[in-house]
């Protein structure tokens, strides 16, 4: 049985709902079949984050964006780092 997905303004909306006092998470979660804490935690991140909370699918929060650029130019220069040390390996045995 597969994850419920649902895009941002879904989630949106029934955050707002929820702050405005119109339902309560416990309703909004069983009129859109999802546990109470799945919404629960979209209130939560909402309130932290605003809209957001709720990325896109590939649209990540801009920190979480510049974590993932960063860890990428990381794994690029160890890469990098490595292929240096073995091609100055290299050299050294002929400069001998």
């Amino acid at each position: 049985m597969g994850q419920k997905k649902f895009d941002k303004a879904f989630k949106e909306q029934a955050v707002l709902r929820i702050l405005s006092g119109e339902s309560t998470a416990s309703e909004t979660a069983k009129e859109i079949g999802v546990h109470y804490t799945t919404v629960r935690d979209w209130v939560k991140n909402y309130k932290q984050d605003g809209i957001s909370a709720f990325p896109c699918s590939g649209n990540l929060k801009p920190e979480d964006e510049e974590l993932r650029k960063l860890r990428k130019q990381l794994a690029d220069l160890k890469e990098e780092n490595e292929i240096l040390k073995k091609a100055a390996a290299y050299f050294a045995k002929y400069l001998k």
